[in-house]
């Protein structure tokens, strides 16, 4: 191989030079679409801020339903949740609609244009804030996958971002003489903590289920989830509903909730988690408002800033649970690769080819089939890295994989045995089929490159061996067969 033409291999392959400088080399195409999303121009279209503008003007009346300290203030509030997530999976230039829906909402329930004004401006800065802090600070949309982005969450975006929205509202509404000077701090607290909470609670819900709202579940999964909603909602009505003597006379059972937290997160992951959360907090706020339950202690007010406080702390620690577990499960996958994946070519490894090997043998004395098994040295490689170096050698190789690849179909096995070995396993081939396909990897790499050339040995099962052992042995002795004889072809030329 002349060193021109490698040099200008290495130039085409600058993966394989910053591999070589210590660079790794990350690629994963089933998750580019989550790491790079695309933004569409139509999303940020008319109709779709005005769909925004009315989902977050019914959700701030029904959150507004529930203001027992002030009427334009409530511990329960989706608006926060609704704008961070818009802003988050759609950009910022939604904005119009949580301003649109925010002053609506608000000049239907109390106050003056210029109050509501005042509030509907914090509730917008509140979500392009928050979106803005989770797409510098933490993954974007992709905020919930990773414990350490989750805490940034909760610390950085929900709780900074809900200041700026109850600054802003309370100031408004004192300096329109519709609070007290007395009631301000109360009325903040309640602001900011219902804001607050209601991100923690909500946001989550509506990005993971955005992000991927299609379940893959097997029938196993499918009563398991059943068995684990049907028991949360139990236990839910046990706890808050009122219908036992236990949730009547409020007894401190919340605890009672926490087992299903933790076997969502860890059996199922963080968009089914955040469900079950809502669940919860749909049954806890109906049945607290009624008097029943653990935090219908004191007034309403008071018993629902208890309930969120109970609910967010659960939230977040269930979330962040959930996202330890699908990291050690993705870590754990990950590991399960490398251990059977060649680093240099991508193929199987001299592990995974004996295994397969072993189980295509068991296979085929199940249907009496038989099989064939490829040996391929590369000839020359060590003159390849005398020449020009072990990066040339490694691109060597690396072409070699991508002709086997190419030359295979699904089924087959194609690995690197060792050095500069590859061997193939053939489900369901004869010896013709085998020489056709180690034909076509030759033609390929005589194209797209400086020429390479490889020693074939074969095996075919049962007629060369019936163990592992023999059949390797076959096809190792057809490749010593094949070098003694170009080597006796060059030596005559």
């Amino acid at each position: 191989m002349p060193t021109e033409e490698i040099r200008k291999e290495q130039e085409k392959s600058p993966d394989l030079i910053r591999r070589s400088q210590g660079v790794e080399i990350v690629q994963d195409p089933s998750r580019r679409d989550e790491i790079l999303p695309t933004r569409k121009p139509v999303l940020s279209s008319v109709p779709t801020i005005a769909c925004l503008a009315v989902v977050y003007c019914i959700a701030a009346r029904l959150g507004l339903k529930l203001a027992l300290v002030d009427p334009s203030a409530t511990s329960v509030w989706p608006g926060t949740a609704i704008a961070v997530a818009a802003m988050l999976l759609l950009g910022s230039r939604v904005w119009p609609g949580v301003f649109v829906g925010a002053f609506v909402a608000n000049l239907t329930t109390d106050g003056s244009t210029a109050t509501s004004l005042g509030i509907a401006l914090g509730n917008t800065l509140e979500g392009m804030i928050g979106a803005y802090l989770l797409n510098h600070f933490a993954s974007g949309r992709n905020v919930f996958e990773q414990a350490r982005d989750i805490l940034k969450f909760v610390f950085v975006a929900a709780t900074l971002s809900s200041v700026v929205s109850a600054t802003l509202g309370v100031a408004s509404l004192y300096l329109g003489d519709y609070i007290p000077a007395q009631n301000v701090a109360p009325v903040w607290f309640t602001w900011w903590l219902g804001n607050t909470i209601g991100s923690i609670l909500l946001t989550p819900l509506i990005v993971l289920w955005s992000i991927n709202h299609r379940i893959r579940w097997n029938l196993s999964r499918v009563f398991e989830a059943t068995l684990l909603f049907v028991a949360l909602a139990m236990v839910s009505v046990l706890v808050f509903g009122g219908l036992v003597p236990l949730s009547r006379h409020n007894y401190p059972l919340e605890f009672l909730c926490i087992p299903f937290f933790l076997w969502t997160a860890v059996r199922f992951g963080q968009r089914e988690t955040v469900t079950a959360v809502a669940l919860l907090s749909a049954v806890a706020i109906g049945g607290t408002l009624d008097g029943y339950g653990p935090f219908a202690i004191r007034s309403p007010a008071e018993s629902l800033l208890l309930l969120q406080s109970f609910l967010g702390v659960t939230a977040v620690m269930s979330l962040v649970l959930g996202a330890i577990a699908a990291e050690n499960k993705r870590v754990h996958n990950q590991l399960l690769h490398l251990v059977v994946t060649d680093p240099l070519t991508g193929l199987s490894n001299y592990r995974k080819f004996i295994d397969t090997l072993e189980s295509e043998i068991h296979r085929a004395r199940r249907t009496e089939r038989c099989f064939a098994i490829l040996f391929m040295d590369v000839d020359d490689l060590k003159s390849i890295n005398d020449a020009s170096g072990h990066l040339a050698g490694n691109q060597a190789l690396r072409r070699v994989a991508h002709a086997l690849r190419e030359s295979c179909r699904a089924i087959d096995t194609v690995a690197r045995f060792g050095g500069d070995e590859f061997a193939v396993i053939l489900p369901e081939a004869d010896e013709g089929a085998a020489r056709a396909v180690a034909q076509r990897i030759a033609d390929r790499l005589m194209t797209g490159g400086p020429p390479i050339t490889l020693s074939v040995g074969l095996a075919v099962y049962p007629a060369d061996g019936h163990e592992t052992d023999s059949l390797v042995s076959a096809a190792d002795t057809g490749v010593y067969r094949a070098k003694r004889s170009a080597r006796a072809e060059r030596s005559q030329d």
